[in-house]
């Protein structure tokens, strides 16, 4: 039976455009948790693969729940591994974050991961993965362009600096800007609201604006995330599981136990 693959997160972004698409991190590796966060309203939960436990198993079993969702699954791969990124796309995910992207040369080595050949290097096997929901959907291959989004980080003072020319990178569906290590970069560890990291955030997108492209940030500050939105992003991250899930018990133990020594 023919089958039809969800919109992708560059559909999402094209079809949004009133306001941001906001969107919830989940690093638990818990498909219990990423359904949670499926079912709160948000438009897009992101799988995270970088800075969390989360392996190729867990990332499919998380793919299953949100699918039951009409929120946009966006996966973060590790790193723009060309092997780890045909593995994650191979399980049928749609969207991809990308970290670390600091030139257009990385942008355009992300692209060719993604597509297949001739334009790409992306490895065939269509036919034993979930990708194509096992040849169940018509005309995959011919059709894949059209079925995947990217969307590279840029979190590097090399990746602000050049942010125009990976917006401009043809396949390139969005670039989202990571303040934390932004901040690293720019010698500001933990400072992501340091002046100097919020003005390297406001030059990049006005950069990947300029290119025609969307662009995100994640910003757990909702006073940074307010002022991240009037600065034209098109998209947000504003909290993770894990994040509410630690300030959601402290507050608790804080109101009912405020005796109680954190380390007894």
């Amino acid at each position: 039976m023919p089958l039809r693959l969800n919109p992708t997160f560059r559909d999402a972004l094209a079809r949004r455009a009133d306001r941001p698409l906001v969107g919830l991190w989940v690093c638990t590796g818990s498909p219990l948790v990423a359904e949670i966060c499926a079912g709160s309203g948000v438009d897009w939960v992101l799988v995270d693969m970088e800075h969390a436990p989360n392996g190729l198993e867990s990332v499919l079993a998380q793919l299953q729940v949100l699918a039951a969702y009409p929120v946009t699954p966006v996966v973060r791969v590790p790193a723009s591994d060309p092997v780890v990124i045909k593995q994650v796309l191979d399980l049928g995910a749609q969207n991809l974050l990308v970290p670390m992207v600091s030139s257009a040369d990385e942008a355009r080595a992300v692209v060719e991961a993604v597509r297949y050949p001739p334009h790409g290097r992306r490895g065939v096997g269509a036919a034993l993965a979930r990708s194509t929901r096992w040849s169940r959907v018509d005309g995959y291959l011919r059709d894949a362009d059209r079925h995947v989004s990217v969307v590279v980080q840029v979190e590097t003072a090399q990746g602000v600096d050049a942010a125009a020319e990976i917006a401009a990178v043809d396949g390139v569906d969005g670039v989202f800007v990571g303040p934390s290590d932004l901040a690293a970069s720019l010698g500001l560890l933990g400072q992501q609201d340091h002046p100097d990291v919020v003005a390297a955030v406001h030059r990049t997108f006005d950069a990947v604006r300029a290119a025609g492209t969307p662009v995100g940030v994640n910003a757990f500050d909702p006073t940074l995330a307010d002022a991240y939105v009037q600065a034209g992003a098109s998209f947000v991250a504003v909290g993770a599981d894990v994040v509410l899930l630690a300030r959601g018990t402290e507050h608790l133990a804080a109101r009912f136990a405020p005796d109680r020594p954190p380390d007894a």
